[in-house]
């Protein structure tokens, strides 16, 4: 008797922080994420306050905070963040405007998947550094080229990961509309968006991310302002300084794009489980 108490017991889920998809305390949750970056962030103050690395190739906290302060006084910072997100915004638009049908399509007659798929696949993985001069090109030297080639960057990978969200989608729900005598277009406006919906969601979340990595390679060429125009000048003085409150200062823009997506969703899609 004792000993199958003991085996039971033995068998209950442990209690704790760290069990498998298990809910913590949102503070705790919350705590946890500032955790690491503390960490992160004294360490290099640490380093750089002791001398281990020369200013030159790893300036202090301080030095970075200067950095921002001076932009934000001379309104260099604003203006090169206005222009950015702009060109942000417009790429990524113009990218999910033709991404979300082509992905629909795709995940819903395998005729369209046919054609379309392997060429999509293959210009994904092409270098996007190596289209900018066919970019100039085609487009110019103006705001219209690197809209472009943060189209590029976003477009493919976002209608290949659409198509997976609507091919996902339990096959029965849409036999069960065929049961009902729904057509094609009814199945496919009554059911399959609506069940695709947070995953297409999620797709706009992730792929806006990539977006904001494409920046600085957008601006690289012909750029007179913007966020990654300044960290390419600034690399040529050596002004590591500059540099890296530029990289951290679009890390914690994409940051924000990306709460307020998480946020958006969480308040559209309540019912869904995935997205709280």
């Amino acid at each position: 008797m004792l000993q199958s108490e003991t085996v039971r017991s033995s068998r209950k889920p442990k209690r704790g922080l760290l069990r498998l998809r298990q809910e913590i305390p949102s503070g705790i949750f919350s705590a946890a994420g500032l955790v690491v970056p503390i960490l992160l962030l004294l360490s290099w103050w640490l380093v750089t306050s002791l001398g281990v690395v020369r200013p030159l190739f790893l300036p202090s906290p301080m030095a970075v905070l200067m950095e921002g302060w001076r932009q934000v006084q001379e309104g260099i910072l604003f203006a090169d963040a206005s222009v950015s997100i702009y060109r942000i915004v417009i790429g990524w638009l113009a990218a999910t405007a033709v991404a979300v049908p082509i992905g629909i399509l795709m995940g819903n007659y395998r005729l369209i998947e046919g054609g379309l798929e392997p060429l999509i696949s293959t210009v994904r993985y092409m270098p996007i550094v190596a289209l900018i001069p066919l970019s100039i090109l085609w487009a110019g030297i103006g705001d219209t080229q690197k809209i472009l080639i943060l189209f590029l960057g976003t477009f493919f990978q976002q209608s290949l990961m659409i198509m997976d969200n609507v091919k996902n989608i339990d096959m029965n729900l849409i036999r069960a509309g065929q049961t009902l005598g729904f057509s094609n277009s009814e199945i496919l406006r009554r059911i399959i968006l609506p069940a695709a919906s947070p995953g297409i969601w999620d797709t706009f979340r992730i792929t806006i991310g990539w977006t904001w990595t494409y920046l600085v390679v957008a601006e690289l060429v012909a750029a007179s302002e913007g966020l990654g125009r300044r960290i390419m000048d600034a690399q040529r003085y050596l002004a590591t300084d500059t540099i890296l409150f530029g990289t951290l200062f679009i890390g914690v823009l994409g940051l924000l794009t990306d709460y307020l997506f998480k946020k958006t969703g969480q308040s559209l899609f309540r019912w869904n489980s995935q997205t709280r």
